[in-house]
């Protein structure tokens, strides 16, 4: 399990981080917001375990986006905000568990690992396709058992487009699903996307290009150069 603790009091959150490594369970700490957002960016955690009151982005705006990414990462909130009210907001915000402070380590411990339980009950199915294999949970993606390092952005595309099973998704329904609220609906985003994510799987290319509809993945592997010379 990789937790991280977003936490500004510097000794409060190197001894959680040292007593979780000691129960084995590797942690990350980030004093304020900014850095919470650049450690989630670059790293995949199990859990957040979230102080509210902390410098820049509060730990609230943390959470938020947290569930926004629709990654499902667990969210719990330790904090000294302990009214009913605290509580009920944090919830809405999409907190898993609330925990206040003071507390007592073990009873964090158990709680991380209650959540960790749940998460893994909840982890998305293995797809497989075309000698593709997708790990929506890993985030990993192999081909022909042959691992094929992706952008975030190339997951998503790919995520999209295997779970369609060889049906064709239109550029805009991918720019919906993979991209954010704010992309330019008339960006060449996607066309780039999908050519990187061509290249990356390797020949014989798997994501054709259906003229003036979408993409698709051939689930007969196709031969090389399928797709990528129609776009």
């Amino acid at each position: 399990m990789r937790v991280l603790i977003v936490e500004d009091e510097p000794y409060l959150a190197e001894a959680i981080r040292d007593g979780l490594r000691l129960e084995a369970i590797a942690a990350d700490v980030a004093g304020d917001g900014d850095t919470a957002l650049e450690l989630l960016a670059i790293n995949t955690y199990d859990i957040a375990v979230l102080d509210r009151d902390i410098p820049g982005p509060s730990g609230d705006e943390i959470a938020r986006r947290i569930v926004a990414s629709g990654s499902g990462m667990p969210i719990l909130m330790l904090t000294a905000a302990d009214r009913l009210d605290d509580k009920a907001s944090g919830f809405e915000l999409g907190a898993d568990d609330y925990l206040t402070k003071p507390f007592e380590f073990r009873e964090l411990v158990l709680r991380l690992r209650a959540l960790d339980r749940r998460r893994a009950h909840n982890r998305p199915p293995v797809r497989e396709l075309a000698g593709l294999r997708l790990d929506p949970f890993r985030r990993e993606v192999y081909r022909d058992d042959r691992y094929v390092p992706l952008t975030r952005k190339q997951f998503a595309v790919l995520e999209v487009l295997v779970a369609a099973e060889g049906g064709v998704i239109s550029a805009e329904e991918l720019l919906e699903r993979a991209w954010d609220e704010n992309a330019d609906p008339f960006t060449n985003a996607v066309r780039i996307t999908v050519s990187a994510l061509r290249k990356r799987l390797g020949e014989p290319w798997l994501i054709v290009t259906v003229p003036g509809v979408g993409y698709r993945i051939d689930p007969t592997l196709g031969m090389p150069g399928a797709g990528e010379g129609r776009g």
